[in-house]
């Protein structure tokens, strides 16, 4: 079996979650502000990036941060290009972890039109997706933002989606297609319906061996997508803990039985810089085993 078999394999049939590993420019200093490392602790942005990467490493390395219990992690670009150890992230994760690659590979998010946030334009996607290969990655993701149930800004939100999916999916990999719905949303349950029957309408027109994972918030109705991940070209859906709590994300998680996983502020909640070795594998793990236990659930 390759590897990038064994991988569909683990990420579409084994118990566990997807950790969100993929903080990018404009979030990394709220990520690291959460782990103790404020502002004043680097000098620009490439101080900045050294800071979230050795942040990172730690996870990804910590006995706790087990492949028993974490099926595939989400990379930031510049931690693809860069190395744990003197070895290449995306190889250390599926070569020495059993934790299988994805890529980051949106741009941020437009300004908001028709209630919704889409995709920045993406010029140098196909050049992203051949580095990606040549690392090792087994997949992407690409992040849309929904803030109101709003029709046409959701179609057009998905219609997107799955137009990028499948230049990932022509470039060999599997995507994830992500449009969360803003948790603070005032037409969350409204907006969940709308997106529901998108994601099914497209979904109905992939063609048979062009694959997708859905990432979407952990919805206002449980079960609301079970359908999809039945679907035949459904590998998995996971879900985004989109603000909350990891306890609150992991009740609600709980409650739908056909999602796992995909945190990544409630995957580091209370990890700091200062922890000892051991007081660190001890809140990651039980971070971990919190969110491992809500996506069997």
């Amino acid at each position: 079996m390759s590897a990038k078999d064994a991988q569909r394999t683990r990420i579409a049939t084994a118990p566990g979650f997807i950790a969100a590993l993929d903080q990018s420019g404009g979030s990394t200093p709220t990520a690291l502000a959460a782990y103790g490392v404020e502002p004043s602790d680097y000098n620009g942005d490439a101080e900045m990036y050294a800071a979230v990467h050795a942040m990172r490493s730690r996870i990804i390395t910590n006995e706790a941060f087990s492949d028993d219990k974490v099926l595939g992690a989400i990379l930031f670009e510049r931690t693809m290009d860069s190395e744990i150890n003197g070895k290449p992230s995306a190889k250390v994760l599926w070569e020495d972890r059993g934790v299988v690659p994805f890529l980051k590979i949106d741009k941020g998010l437009a300004d908001m039109e028709n209630g919704v946030q889409m995709l920045k334009p993406m010029p140098e996607l196909d050049a992203l997706l051949a580095k990606g290969n040549a690392a090792g990655i087994f997949g992407t993701k690409e992040r849309s933002l929904v803030h109101e149930a709003n029709a046409k800004g959701i179609a057009d939100v998905v219609a997107q989606q799955f137009d990028v999916a499948k230049q990932v999916i022509a470039a060999g990999m599997v995507p994830i297609i992500e449009p969360e719905v803003h948790i603070k949303s005032a037409t969350k349950a409204e907006a969940e319906d709308m997106l529901a029957a998108e994601i099914m309408t497209h979904l109905d027109k992939l063609d048979e061996g062009c694959d997708v994972i859905l990432k979407l918030t952990i919805p206002t109705n449980a079960g609301l997508y079970d359908a999809a991940a039945d679907h035949p070209r459904v590998l998995r859906v996971v879900a985004l803990s989109g603000g909350y709590s990891t306890d609150e994300a992991c009740s609600l998680l709980g409650q739908n039985h056909k999602m796992i996983a995909s945190f990544s502020r409630a995957l580091a909640e209370g990890l700091s810089v200062k922890m000892s070795d051991d007081e660190f594998t001890a809140a990651l793990g039980a971070n971990i085993g919190k969110i491992y236990d809500a996506s069997i659930a």
